[in-house]
């Protein structure tokens, strides 16, 4: 891999790729098999992995500006690939140095497009000791970016003699014996993130697969996979809101009639259009705002590597639950809200103009925004940081 790709121009031309079908393929829904394989062609998949294994050893804020550019496009193919990105993340903070030796050279290597097994709360994966390692049975649904994928993060679950259970998390080739992949993801929104359904069924995971064994403690380093988890979905939201934003400008400046009844000769001209749309983007600029500042703290939670404390990883997940909470309304918000400033010309089926309502309604269903507004609540009036969790 070449380390002087410009990623800003790459970007642009997948973002013109993914484009140009998008419509098209979020009616169709499944699996888009060649729009995988252009990400895969694009050098993209060692954007975070670092330069002395071979890639291109991007920040991640630099990440999540690529994420977000392309969700304005196509937030369902940018879901898969900010899941391998996801991947990469789990390998470099929770893999060995043995680990991280092996797994990102060849990801490189040998073009894996790595996938999501990995949902905390679908506890039906059951890992049974043995020697040297585990046997896998059982279940993991909603495993983002499976389908196509070449290795897959998993968690399962050690059940001990008091019938408690452990979690440990590992990886496996999504092609191994005893692994089926089921294309089975129906939803009206995100539809083509190939979260399919994953069977194990006797499946060995070697003790130098396991990246996270049962009953280990992490480490504060470690935990911020979760926030980088959040920032993800984020700029998926951000991403959607300035797609909606910007093809509803288009429509209207273009397209839109005169208000019946309004006060200006242009639709544009209308005072009380302006005033809504001027709202629309304070809401996606108040977004953008504190979306950057979490990915400048958490580049820098990062930098601190095994230095970092407890306090300072909250600091950083409270910035990313701020960012949450604004992305999640402008997305919902302003997606639903141009259809209002627009009119009933906006809603034809092949303006795709509803797919970025559907998909930001599915997506951040992903887990409830209440509960992220509980924890800033808890830290301006308490001081108060989240324990760390799969989802804070």
């Amino acid at each position: 891999m070449s380390h002087d790709l410009d990623v800003q121009a790459v970007t642009a031309q997948l973002a013109e790729r993914l484009a140009a079908t998008a419509v098209a393929r979020d009616r169709r829904g499944g699996h888009a098999a060649a729009e995988r394989d252009a990400i895969r062609n694009s050098g993209l998949l060692g954007l975070v992995i670092p330069k002395d294994a071979g890639g291109l050893g991007a920040a991640w804020s630099t990440q999540y500006q690529v994420l977000r550019r392309l969700a304005q496009v196509d937030s369902a193919l940018t879901h898969v690939y900010a899941f391998h990105n996801l991947q990469i993340a789990t390998i470099q903070l929770w893999g060995s140095a043995a680990q991280q030796a092996d797994l990102l050279p060849r990801t490189l290597r040998e073009h894996w497009f790595w996938g999501n097994a990995l949902n905390p709360r679908d506890t039906r994966l059951k890992a049974t000791r043995v020697e040297g390692g585990w046997v896998l049975n059982g279940v993991k649904s909603y495993a983002s970016g499976s389908v196509g994928s070449d290795r897959l993060v998993l968690s399962a679950v050690e059940v001990q003699p008091d019938g408690s259970e452990r979690q440990l998390v590992g990886h496996v080739a999504t092609r191994a014996a005893g692994v089926q992949v089921q294309e089975d993801w129906d939803s009206f929104g995100q539809r083509q993130t190939d979260s399919g359904t994953v069977t194990f069924e006797q499946v060995p995971l070697p003790d130098a697969a396991v990246f996270q064994r049962p009953g280990e403690t992490p480490t504060p380093q470690a935990t911020l996979r979760t926030v980088l988890a959040q920032l993800i979905l984020t700029n998926l939201y951000l991403g959607l809101a300035q797609g909606a934003y910007q093809q509803a400008l288009g429509y209207l400046r273009e397209r839109t009639r005169p208000w019946p009844n309004g006060n200006a000769a242009q639709a544009i001209e209308e005072p009380l259009l302006a005033h809504r749309w001027a709202e629309l983007w304070l809401k996606i600029r108040a977004a953008e705002l504190a979306t950057d500042a979490a990915q400048q703290a958490a580049d820098v939670a990062l930098a601190r590597g095994a230095a970092l404390t407890a306090e300072e990883r909250g600091a950083v997940a409270i910035a990313a639950a701020e960012a949450k909470v604004l992305a999640h309304r402008a997305g919902v918000d302003v997606s639903s809200e141009v259809f209002e400033l627009t009119g009933p010309g906006a809603t034809q089926g092949g303006l795709g103009l509803d797919r970025f309502w559907r998909n930001v309604r599915v997506h951040t269903l992903h887990d409830p925004v209440d509960l992220k507004l509980r924890d800033i609540g808890h830290f301006h009036l308490q001081g108060r940081v989240p324990a760390p969790t799969s989802y804070t």
